[in-house]
This record gives C-alpha cells, sequence and structure tokens, in this order.
C-alpha cells in the first residue's frame, strides 16, 4: 500500500491490523535503540528512511545525516535505553510505535537523562522495515 494511502487510513481511524513479518516487529523496533546504544552508524543507516525526522524532546529537529553525523564523530553517545509500556499499531505498511522510555547520554559534552514518551512512525520498503519519524517528549519529574 503507498504511503499516502497509510496517512489517509490513519486520518480516518482505521483499525489497526496485524504487522505481518517474518520477524517479530517488536524485535525489530528494539533494534533502534540497540543500535544507538552502540553508535552502530552502519546499521542506522540500513534502518534509517533518507527521509527521516527526528523531533527531540528539547524541540530540536534533526535529519538522518545530520544524526547518523551526530553519532559517528561521537558528538552524541548514547548511554542505557529502557523502553516500558510499548504498544505497536500497525496499517498495513505502516506502523506506529508508543511507550515510555528512560535512557541518558552526552550530546556535545553535555550529560542528559530523563523519561520521556516516545512515538516512532515505521514503513515496510522492499520487504523490509524502516524508520521513517521519531519523536520524543520529556516526562516532567513530579514534585516532591
Amino acid at each position: 500500500m503507498p504511503f499516502h494511502k497509510s496517512i489517509l487510513l490513519l486520518a480516518l481511524g482505521a483499525m489497526p491490523v496485524a504487522v505481518c513479518a517474518a520477524e517479530p516487529f517488536e524485535k525489530i523496533d528494539a533494534s533502534w535503540n540497540e543500535l544507538r546504544q552502540r553508535s552502530d552508524v552502519d546499521g542506522l543507516e540500513k534502518l534509517i528512511d533518507e527521509r527521516f525526522v527526528l523531533v527531540h524532546s528539547d524541540g530540536q529537529v534533526q535529519y538522518k545525516a545530520d544524526y547518523i553525523a551526530q553519532l559517528r564523530t561521537r558528538t552524541r553517545v548514547n548511554g542505557p535505553i529502557l523502553n516500558e509500556d510499548v504498544k505497536v499499531r500497525s496499517y498495513g505498511n505502516t506502523a506506529v510505535v508508543n511507550g515510555v522510555s528512560v535512557q541518558s547520554g552526552v550530546s556535545n559534552g553535555q550529560p542528559w537523562s530523563g523519561r520521556f514518551r516516545f512515538t516512532r512512525v515505521w514503513m515496510q520498503q522492499d520487504g523490509s522495515w524502516k524508520i521513517i519519524s521519531s519523536h520524543s517528549s520529556r516526562i516532567a519529574e513530579k514534585a516532591r
């Protein structure tokens, strides 16, 4: 199904359908974090679509080339990443993943950590899944 039809189905509130893939989709989605933790640029190059858009919790927007360059030059280093409450919905060749991520790292020499709600959008192309968008929002710490 072409990408524009998937978006139309999403907009019309189509019911999710099961993800059909030889490998369980949860494993494919988990590879996103595994590759980022290892700064595996070659693996990420294959996993990330050329039109990829990454929206960080601070509102910064990055595209594939910028994100890969950060990892390659080690100006961004991801620490442990733990996902919680992950839900996957599939609409034909498009899958939307929501959850909570607990993670830390260093960007441009500045350490960061936190809990983040995330949304990732994947699209199946030529028999393989590619991540096309990722967005995270920091979950505010409760006042003590």
